[in-house]
């Protein structure tokens, strides 16, 4: 079985974009850093590396809660690598992300389970290791299907 999550995303100016998750969430503004953009909101990368942090702190949770592990609350800080390909053009290269569970190991004796499987549950950072298929189309104004 497979979901769909869809969003909505419009330009309001020059690099800054509105994407609207629904009606039931605030829409998240996002924009390039200075000098390219004005950095009114988060960057694209910045987006995808907090996607991926929230999915894997998420997916700690789940499993210490599987395990009946009282991991005392669970905090993250990534960092996102940016470098030139072969070609001279700007990726994400690598991303980091540093987990801190508020309780001590000691208190948790099934620790040892949660930390070998928890990566395993995160849908996102799983997709973005194998390298997620992505297809484009392009329309102009008339909806004529320009790629």
């Amino acid at each position: 079985m497979s979901d769909k999550h869809s969003i909505k995303i419009r330009q309001i100016e020059a690099y800054a974009f509105r994407i609207e998750f629904g009606e039931a969430f605030v829409p998240l503004m996002t924009d390039e850093p200075e000098p390219i953009g004005g950095g009114t909101g988060p960057s694209p990368e910045q987006v995808l590396i907090a996607a991926v942090s929230n999915c894997l702190c998420a997916s700690l949770a789940f499993a210490l809660g599987k395990y009946r592990q009282e991991g005392g609350g669970v905090s993250a800080e990534a960092i996102g690598r940016v470098a030139r390909n072969a070609e001279g053009r700007l990726r994400l290269v690598g991303i980091e992300v540093d987990i801190a569970l508020g309780a001590s190991a000691e208190s948790m004796d099934r620790l040892d389970r949660v930390l070998a499987q928890f990566e395993q549950f995160c849908t996102v950072s799983e997709s973005v290791k194998a390298g997620v298929p992505v297809a484009v189309a392009v329309r102009d104004g008339q909806g004529n299907r320009l790629k």
